[in-house]
């Protein structure tokens, strides 16, 4: 099945400069999702609203909005509540009020403070279901009493609905309204939207749709089949053909239709029965340190907090030099399958093998950050992190008496006598310490006791492979069943510090729409692990000649068995430990400066033009708009590095005939001319023009054909 293109393709230049820009003057945008100032069941949908918000609001102004459920635990941290500014929505709002609803407005406490408007989905509960049965009247969709996530989409849905309707009634002029909803929860608006006619340009974007997630948890040959299912008998064999038939109605009835990847929009294609218009690649908000090697110095910062740790961790059993350990970590929802942890422990095995037969030094230690069922943390864990201080302290103390017997000695005038700087005591004391640390017990697999221990997979997949932290293997695992947080008494670390401290991320994932991980991970200058199944994958593959000598390394998922794949992943990681310290180094530069890729700054030109496209098509005689298809000479790709690789044997050389001089130490690398080369292979942040006034249409291509009104 090949990577068909959508009209939008993940080219940064894909998108044609528009000669004459919209005037947005009049018009208003309402960015509707169950995660505005609500970090619901994935994280990731939470992320992109939150990073995307600074964007938008200096794109809108004073005319945009987020609305999204009140959850008065998330409001008291999260939202400053106040009065509306705009006239049109404080009549919306009192005038909903006093219809029996609760709805709030105030400002989000994040970058770019967007105004939030938020309903209280539990307030209107009495009218559930005089809402599900009009559903089924308008739409043949029933909903089930007992899906209680489903009944609140259809509370949301009527309730976005409603305040859209209620903004179009209170408007003096004909206003022109732009309602971007996000995933199945809020694509219920949307379709009432449409039913009622309301004058509103709809965009619908779904991040990853709901029979993806639940096929791939089950196990199937997804991709190679995908042409194949019966989707509706899919979805009722799962028990959620109500929310299918919810989002399929959204994707079919919006005026532009978006997924966040390519990968996604081949699946839209075949599940939900419609191509997306245009697809809208996740970002960040990246920022730049004023000195180049900043984020090195964090790197340095970070690894040695979690060299303290690992000192705890593995007390009576530290036989490995940690100047060369090597810290990989995989992060995400505990999806064993889906996010590639069972590929990844394999690879783990036969890396271990690899490493042994080899002779290496270098020890790799690798964290499993998934959040599981838990009762607390392991007693034997946190002895460890006691043991640690205790051996700290003592040799504070004994620092301290050498020191004063030292001083006091120079004080004198004379050289001290070594034997005599420290006494029998001293001794008792060191020796008592040592006595401490002796365990009878290998460093423990997990950080907590786990609940299900005995039917957990990845603890049942260590124990099969057989990695038990033992002396002789060269690969030690620790599975830490919980986010990262810097109050936690065991692993003091936010995430993004821990993801600094490492060397490399690993995620072979198997269904990852986007994958905000190794994302994360390369804006912070570390290398990682991908795949060409996952969003940012194939992103990073369209953009960059040789991903590898950059830090990205793909593994092909789609057209490699299970055993070809961890072939190939455990190659990646047995050339990575290869590595030298300074061609990490090296690369993690190269990896930082590919940060400017998956800033919001250019990739925020997609969601820019789905919401021209949106306009267009509802307002064709104020709004005209053509999405030129790139040629295949446009767009561009990181070339390979102008230096020599700093893989030792995964990166191609820099010239055809390998020569010797390429293999010496003090290879040839200027950081400053090869990262002023690579700049030049990126634009200019787009800067967002909006100054062209006129009240006939705006023309948005140089021909100025128009796009005709779709009513779906």
């Amino acid at each position: 099945m090949p990577l068909a293109r959508s009209l939008s393709v993940t080219s940064l230049s894909g998108l044609e400069e528009w000669d004459e820009e919209f005037d947005l003057e009049n018009a208003v945008l309402f960015e509707i999702a169950w995660e505005v100032a609500n970090k619901g069941k994935f994280g990731g949908i939470y992320t992109v609203i939150q990073t995307k918000a600074r964007l938008t609001a200096e794109e809108w102004g004073e005319n945009y909005f987020l609305v999204g459920p009140y959850v008065e635990s998330n409001v008291r941290t999260q939202v400053e509540l106040i009065e509306p500014t705009n006239p049109t929505l404080k009549k919306t709002i009192e005038k909903m009020n006093s219809s029996g609803c609760k709805v709030y407005f105030g400002r989000w406490l994040i970058e770019g403070s967007p105004y939030v408007v938020l309903i209280d989905v539990g307030f209107t509960a009495w009218s559930l279901d005089t809402w599900k049965s009009e559903l089924w009247e308008l739409c043949d969709i029933g909903v089930p009493w007992f899906d209680r996530e489903a009944n609140d989409a259809v509370l949301f849905g009527f309730l976005t609905a409603w305040l859209l309707g209620e903004y179009a009634a209170q408007s003096e002029e004909p206003p022109h309204i732009v309602a971007h909803f996000h995933e199945w929860l809020a694509g219920l608006g949307l379709v009432l939207c449409r039913q009622r006619q309301l004058p509103v340009a709809t965009i619908f974007t779904t991040h990853a749709t709901l029979l993806g997630r639940y096929l791939c948890a089950g196990n199937v040959d997804f991709y190679n089949k995908l042409a194949e299912f019966n989707v509706d008998k899919e979805a009722g064999d799962r028990q959620i053909y109500h929310r299918y038939c919810l989002e399929r109605a959204a994707a079919h009835c919006a005026h532009v239709f978006t997924t966040v990847s390519q990968i996604t929009a081949i699946e839209a294609e075949y599940l939900l029965k419609r191509k997306p218009d245009i697809v809208t690649p996740n970002g960040l908000n990246v920022k730049k340190f004023s000195a180049v090697h900043e984020f090195q110095n964090l790197h340095a910062q970070s690894k040695n907090r979690i060299q303290e740790f690992v000192r705890g961790h593995f007390y009576g059993h530290l036989d490995f030099n940690l100047d060369k350990c090597l810290f990989l970590f995989i992060a995400g929802r505990y999806e064993f399958s889906n996010k590639g942890a069972d590929i990844f422990l394999e690879a783990l095995a036969r890396l271990n093998y690899l490493l042994r037969v080899n002779h290496s030094d270098v020890t790799v230690i690798t964290f499993f950050i998934m959040p599981a069922r838990t009762n607390n943390f392991n007693v034997e864990t946190l002895k460890g992190q006691a043991v640690r201080k205790q051996l700290w302290d003592t040799a504070q103390t004994v620092k301290e008496r050498f020191g004063k017997k030292l001083y006091e000695s120079l004080l004198v005038g004379q050289l001290p006598d070594v034997s005599k700087m420290l006494d029998k005591e001293d001794f008792t004391i060191m020796k008592r310490a040592i006595f401490a640390t002796q365990r009878q017990c290998q460093p423990p697999i997990c950080t907590h006791n786990m609940l299900e221990d005995s039917s957990d997979p990845i603890l049942n997949c260590v124990r099969r492979i057989g990695l038990f932290n033992s002396s002789a293997d060269r690969v030690k695992i620790i599975f830490h069943p919980e986010f990262l947080s810097s109050t936690s008494p065991l692993l003091p670390m936010d995430y993004e510090d821990f993801v600094r401290g490492c060397h490399l991320g690993v995620f072979p994932s198997y269904y990852e729409p986007w994958g905000y991980t190794p994302a994360e991970c390369t804006v912070m200058g570390i290398p990682s692990i991908s795949t060409n199944l996952s969003g940012f994958g194939c992103f990073m593959e369209e953009h960059i000649a040789d991903p590898s000598a950059y830090g990205i390394y793909i593994l092909d998922r789609r057209y490699r068995g299970v055993d070809e794949s961890c072939n190939q992943l455990t190659s990646f990681l047995f050339q990575f430990c290869k590595q030298s310290r300074r061609q990490r180094i090296i690369q993690r530069n190269r990896t930082e400066r590919l940060s400017d890729l998956l800033d919001w700054k250019y990739l925020g030109r997609y969601y820019i033009s789905a919401r021209h496209m949106a306009l267009a098509k509802a307002f064709p005689e104020a709004y005209m708009y053509e999405l030129h298809e790139p040629t295949s000479t446009s767009g561009f790709r990181y070339p390979r590095p102008a230096s020599v690789p700093p893989s030792p044997a995964l990166s191609r050389h820099s010239s055809p005939h390998h020569s010797e001089a390429e293999d010496n130490d003090d290879e040839r690398y200027d950081e400053d001319l090869e990262a002023e080369k690579d700049r030049v292979n990126i634009r200019q942040p787009y800067s967002l023009p909006f100054k062209n006034k006129s009240s006939n249409a705006h023309v948005a291509n140089a021909n100025g054909d128009g796009v005709p009104s779709d009513k779906n």
